[in-house]
């Protein structure tokens, strides 16, 4: 499996982002390894290696190069930013944006509920509400938004125990005030480049500092979703050996740029 992503990345949960080796080299998630990669052909070496490579390459130049059975596009930018049903032999979409058929193979949904990770053959994900998903009782609440356009000052961590009123970070002297008590399970780094109202942190009511460091239920349904519809749309499920080649060096490709 190869990665790609931007070359500053914006995830907020970075503990548990692999987009992060762009950033450090390397990051580790769960006791798996990803490493940057500077070209496809060295994204072909670490997978000899066992280490999922990552590389910054936000217009995926890398897919006719690498060739993969599967693509996967995890942009999550609630619209198709490019992506076709020709780029690889399987291609899935997650999220809004995307109809089977059309533009992808198969849509893995996205909304919390009964659906969630479901991969649809047929039609699309549901449409984006605009509201996050609720956890602990609160849904909107939990998001941090950016207060200006500008450059992102970091002023708490990942981890850090926050109260109502806390200011996490700032926007050109405009502070990103915390809506409510909790951890803070995600915000994005010093120096990131921000317009006003973009998502920039993540507020946990729960207070569980673990769930800092593992993926989300969601992220795991969604990601469950994945792996069914490349599998089955690749044969793969009917035999080990055909498994075993989908799973191979440069099997899957993932696109995650935002």
């Amino acid at each position: 499996m190869v990665l790609t992503d931007l070359e500053q990345p914006t995830a907020i949960r970075r503990t548990v982002a692999f987009s992060q080796a762009i950033v450090h080299g390397e990051a580790v998630v769960e006791n798996v390894t990803a490493r940057r990669a500077e070209s496809p052909a060295q994204a072909l070496e670490l997978l000899e290696q066992h280490l999922i490579p990552v590389l910054a390459d936000p217009a995926g130049t890398c897919i006719p190069v690498l060739r993969p059975a599967a693509v996967v596009d995890a942009i999550l930018a609630k619209r198709n930013l490019g992506t076709r049903i020709t780029d690889a032999p399987v291609v899935v979409g997650v999220g809004p944006g995307f109809t089977a058929g059309v533009d992808c193979h198969a849509v893995v949904e996205t909304m919390r509920g009964h659906t969630l990770g479901r991969a649809l053959y047929e039609g699309s994900a549901l449409p984006n509400t605009g509201i996050p998903g609720l956890i602990g009782g609160f849904a909107g609440e939990r998001v941090l938004r950016a207060p200006a356009d500008g450059v992102f000052h970091q002023l708490l961590d990942i981890g850090a125990q926050v109260k109502q009123g806390d200011t996490a970070a700032e926007v050109n002297g405009l502070p990103m005030v915390c809506t409510l008590d909790g951890i803070l399970r995600g915000i994005l780094p010093e120096g990131t480049p921000v317009h006003k109202g973009m998502k920039a942190g993540d507020i946990d009511p729960r207070c569980r500092l673990e769930h800092c460091y593992c993926a989300s239920d969601k992220a795991l349904a969604v990601g469950g979703g994945v792996l069914e519809a490349v599998l089955s749309l690749s044969g793969a499920l009917k035999s080990k050996e055909s498994l075993q080649s989908v799973l191979k060096t440069g099997g899957v490709l993932w696109r995650k740029t935002k």
